[in-house]
C-alpha cells in the first residue's frame, strides 16, 4: 500500500481545496457582484467538469474494476449510482441552504442566516467531490489496478478548476448582500474545506475501499450528478434565455474528458 500522507495524497487532496481558495479570493479583487450571464456560464463550465468527471473519472472506472463479473459487471455501477443519488436527496432535505438568486430556502426551517444558508448550498455540492477525489485517491493508495496516479490527479485538477469560480460564486454574492470582503472570503473558503476533509476520512480507510472500490466510484458518481440535475443545470438555464450556459457545459465537458484522457 502506497503511504497514506504521500506528496501524491497531498497534492490531491489540496489541488481541490486551492482552487476555491483563489475563487474566493476574486472579492479582493472585484468590485462589482457577478452578471447573470457569468454566473450562467460559471455553473454551465461546473456541470460540464461534474459530468465528465462522473462518466470517466469514476463509473467507468467502477465497471472496469468489475469486469470480473462478466456480462453483469454493471451492477456495482448501478448499484453505487442510486445509493449516492439518495444520499445527496437525503442531505438536501436535511441541511437548511439557499441557492444563489433564490429567496425561498430549501430543507428544514431554520433560523440561519441567509448568508450562512447560501454558504450551505455551495457546501452541500461540495461533499460529492470531495468523496470522488477521495476515493479515487484511496483507490490508488490501495493499490487499485485500474487507477493510476495520473488519473487521480487529473480529478483533482479537473476539480479544482470549476471549484474556482464556485469559490467567487459564494463570495461575490455575499460582499453584494453587504458582508465584510474578510468574512466573504471566509465563507468561501469554508465552503470548499469539505473536500479536502471528506477526501482524507475516505483514504484513513484506504484498506477497506479495494473490495468495495466500483460501489464507492459510483456512489460519488451519483451524487455529483445529483448536484448537477437538482441544482447546476436549472440554475443556468433559469431567466433570460440565453445558450452561454450550454456552451460553457459543453467546454468544461470536454475540459475534463481531456485531462482525464491525457493524464489517466
Amino acid at each position: 500500500m502506497h503511504e497514506i500522507l504521500s506528496p501524491v495524497i497531498l497534492e490531491g487532496l489540496a489541488i481541490p481545496f486551492l482552487g476555491t481558495t483563489l475563487g474566493a479570493a476574486c472579492v479582493f479583487f472585484m468590485k462589482h457582484e457577478l452578471s447573470m450571464h457569468v454566473q450562467k456560464m460559471l455553473m454551465g463550465f461546473a456541470a460540464g467538469v461534474m459530468v465528465a468527471a462522473s462518466v470517466w473519472s469514476l463509473l467507468i472506472p467502477a465497471m472496469e474494476e468489475s469486469a470480473h463479473l462478466g456480462d453483469f459487471a454493471f451492477v456495482p455501477a448501478v448499484a453505487g449510482f442510486w445509493v449516492g443519488t439518495l444520499f445527496l436527496l437525503l442531505l438536501d432535505h436535511v441541511i437548511p441552504h439557499l441557492h444563489m438568486n433564490s429567496d425561498e430556502a430549501e430543507g428544514p426551517r431554520s433560523h440561519l442566516s441567509k448568508t450562512i444558508m447560501m454558504a450551505l448550498a455551495v457546501t452541500l455540492h461540495n461533499i460529492p467531490e470531495g468523496m470522488a477525489v477521495g476515493v479515487v485517491l484511496a483507490g490508488w493508495a490501495a493499490g487499485g489496478g485500474d487507477i493510476s496516479v495520473g488519473a487521480a490527479l487529473a480529478l483533482s485538477i479537473g476539480i479544482a478548476i470549476q471549484n474556482f469560480p464556485e469559490g467567487a460564486i459564494v463570495s461575490m454574492p455575499l460582499r453584494a448582500a453587504g458582508e465584510t470582503r474578510a468574512k466573504a472570503f471566509r465563507l468561501g473558503v469554508l465552503s470548499g474545506i469539505v473536500e479536502p476533509i471528506g477526501g482524507f476520512l475516505t483514504i484513513l480507510a484506504a484498506s477497506f475501499v479495494i473490495p468495495v472500490l466500483p460501489y464507492l466510484l459510483s456512489f460519488a458518481a451519483g451524487a455529483m450528478l445529483y448536484v448537477v440535475v437538482e441544482e447546476l443545470i436549472p440554475e443556468m438555464s433559469a431567466g433570460e434565455h440565453t445558450d452561454i450556459g450550454v456552451l460553457a457545459f459543453a467546454f468544461g465537458f470536454t475540459l475534463m474528458m481531456a485531462l482525464d484522457v491525457a493524464l489517466g
